[in-house]
């Protein structure tokens, strides 16, 4: 999992030893660093973000006030150096409170917290996620639409190849299609269907998702491509 992440803090030493230590570690993506809260709410209004890296003291708009204008709240990490803004924070669901000078040990141990409750999000959104009821191996499994990859014809069952693992269903392409939500997947090929959010690449020829390259039928490359933009 890797969460994108921004740091907003007027001080541009502290900006920039949170910044080095974000864009090394493996699990954040950072996006953007801005010196006052007033870029980073107009950067957010177009970007998403997980993950703040937020001062409190800042001048114009502080910590707190600028939190208070997000209609959309990410996960909050504060960053400053005087403990007794603690408990207020804590109010606003800070995920974490780094106090000044932060080590790698301590800004380690912030992120991974972080990770857990977006693990968390996660679990919670797939539970209220589109999802399909398939039969394999003799058991009834509940399958969640986004971690389908890829469904492949195999004699008279289809392959459903997903995030975690691969099913074997007793079933046509054409019945398993109707079952999918048709705004996220296509059938690209009469012994293929991708789901349209997981293709990383593709050409006239294939579509790439992962290492895996999905064949596509003839004059399928703009019934993808139209897919695709419509989908985002």
């Amino acid at each position: 999992m890797k969460l994108s992440c921004i740091v907003v803090d007027d001080s541009s030493i502290q900006r920039m030893i949170v910044s080095k230590l974000a864009s090394n570690h493996p699990n954040l993506k950072l996006v953007g660093e801005f010196s006052n809260a007033i870029e980073a709410k107009n950067f957010m209004s177009y970007t998403d973000v997980d993950l703040l890296f937020l001062d409190i003291e800042m001048p114009i708009l502080s910590g707190f006030d600028f939190l208070d204008h997000l209609k959309v709240k990410p996960q909050v990490i504060f960053i400053t150096s005087k403990p007794e803004y603690a408990v207020k924070a804590f109010d606003y669901d800070a995920t974490d409170y780094l106090q000044k000078p932060i080590t790698a040990v301590r800004f380690e141990a912030s992120v991974k917290r972080a990770l857990n409750m977006q693990a968390l999000i996660n679990e919670s959104l797939e539970e209220d996620g589109d999802h399909i009821f398939i039969k394999s191996k003799l058991k009834k499994l509940k399958v969640f639409t986004s971690k389908i990859k890829w469904v492949e014809a195999y004699g008279d069952y289809v392959k459903v190849i997903t995030d975690d693992e691969n099913h074997l269903v007793l079933s046509t392409m054409k019945a398993f299609e109707n079952d999918l939500p048709k705004e996220k997947f296509l059938r690209v090929h009469k012994s293929f269907i991708v789901n349209i959010d997981k293709i990383d690449k593709f050409n006239s020829k294939f579509a790439e998702i992962g290492a895996s390259k999905i064949p596509l039928s003839r004059n399928k490359k703009e019934e993808l491509k139209k897919a695709i933009e419509v989908s985002q």
